[in-house]
């Protein structure tokens, strides 16, 4: 599956920390990775994984949805209000900082998120209008009302993960996704767990995806639904030699 042109993914990441005035360090910082694999991603040298997309994704302050097509799409003004927003030095809204917190990723043993009893993140309420503009065009973004197999957006993640965009609504916030495990790929590193913002519902249409979702282990079969709050801490891992394939939702609440 290929999908439309799409401009790569760290373009968009660092299109998105610049409009709100971040340095690669200062997103490092809110992720809990290196700055080197900030830059990496940005310039197109490695792909995130799902835990650290989400991890960056909510210290920037955008959703998933936003990372697929261009930011601002939607609207003609899209490309000059980013060149705006370049120079705005925005700040992050205060729920993101508690957002990049609870997104960033964790082992077992918890509880507690990473870095419990260390420093909060530094407040940076009050984003410019340049900011705030964007954010609306990138909210009025429409795929649909019908998308074919090869017009589906695609992103393809590190650990051999593949994200397909179905579809899109303005002002939902809903991540509406098909997607794909290859054979031992996975949602983050061995024995790493994710927790970000919203509620999760899946379907596997197709090979089996084990689910690791707080202390338990579940095997997903062809036909098995799952729910959760992804605030509890987990994983998604493929350990068969097919391709694992499911639909799922994915409703944030942060924004």
């Amino acid at each position: 599956m290929t999908g439309p042109a799409l401009p790569p993914i760290g373009e968009r990441l660092r299109q998105a920390r610049l409009a709100r005035g971040l340095t690669v360090r200062g997103v490092a910082r809110l992720v809990d990775v290196s700055a080197s694999l900030i830059s990496q991603i940005e310039t197109g040298k490695s792909s995130p994984s799902v835990s650290t997309l989400y991890a960056i994704t909510a210290a920037l302050g955008i959703s998933i949805e936003d990372v697929f097509g261009t930011l601002g799409a939607g609207g003609s003004g899209g490309a000059d209000a980013a060149a705006e927003a370049n120079g705005a030095r925005a700040g992050l809204p205060a729920a993101v900082g508690a957002a990049a917190a609870l997104t960033a990723p964790v082992h077992p043993g918890f509880p507690g998120s990473p870095g419990a009893g260390g420093p909060e993140p530094a407040d940076r309420s009050g984003g410019s209008a340049a900011s705030t503009g964007l954010r609306k065009l990138q909210r009025q973004r429409r795929v649909g009302p019908v998308v074919g197999p090869e017009e589906r957006e695609v992103l393809h993640l590190d650990s051999g993960v593949t994200w397909e965009l179905l579809g899109q609504m303005p002002d939902t916030h809903v991540d509406f996704l098909r997607i794909t495990y290859a054979p031992g790929g996975s949602s983050s590193g061995v024995g790493v767990l994710m927790r970000h913002s919203g509620t999760e519902w899946g379907h596997v249409l197709a090979g089996q995806l084990t689910l690791t979702l707080g202390f338990d282990t579940y095997a997903l079969n062809p036909g098995d639904s799952v729910s959760f709050d992804c605030s509890t801490p987990h994983s998604y891992a493929n350990h068969g030699m097919v391709p694992a394939v499911g639909i799922w939702f994915v409703a944030e609440r942060f924004r």
